[in-house]
């Protein structure tokens, strides 16, 4: 094993779990994120040697991770491989551990590009212009889509709430 697979080998074993935890809340199932985790890693370790600051590989691979997500629902993978015609009904918010079931799914129902906002600002907790430079737009383009995420987000819970 060469030190390059090893540093590798290193940085995959200690990051590969929060990638994925990533890639789920992007994609909300595990086994695409999965695919896209492994994805972003596989184009890592070709890139290995051309990464000159080794220090900053989590950047570089929570880009990857996005920009693979956002290929794949721009060209249609996700609506060919789907293996339903309709999405699940939606689950009713409740207290306890079902509140994440509910919020993942009203996740799910984001486009794919405000979700990505919303992961990289909330999960990742990267400043606006940290994921403004991450998606390649500008930082009124990631509040205008937070905005707008935020506000789906809500229309899909909003209902399982109750006002007293």
């Amino acid at each position: 094993m060469t030190d390059r697979d090893t540093a590798f080998a290193e940085y995959f074993a200690a990051r590969s779990d929060a990638m994925r935890g990533t890639a789920f809340l992007l994609c909300g199932d595990w086994h695409r994120a999965e695919d896209l985790t492994q994805t972003a890693f596989t184009k890592l370790y070709l890139a290995w040697n051309r990464v000159a600051r080794h220090e900053v590989l989590d950047g570089y691979v929570r880009r990857t991770l996005v920009r693979t997500f956002l290929d794949e629902r721009r060209l249609g993978w996700w609506r060919r491989v789907r293996t339903s015609e309709s999405p699940p009904e939606p689950v009713a918010l409740q207290s306890g551990p079902e509140d994440r079931v509910a919020v993942l799914a009203a996740l799910a129902s984001v486009p794919s590009r405000q979700r990505a906002v919303l992961v990289l600002r909330y999960w990742e907790d990267l400043s606006v212009e940290e994921t403004a430079e991450l998606l390649g737009c500008s930082a009124g383009t990631v509040k205008s889509q937070a905005a707008r995420g935020l506000q789906t987000l809500r229309a899909h819970l909003s209902p399982t709430y109750t006002t007293d």
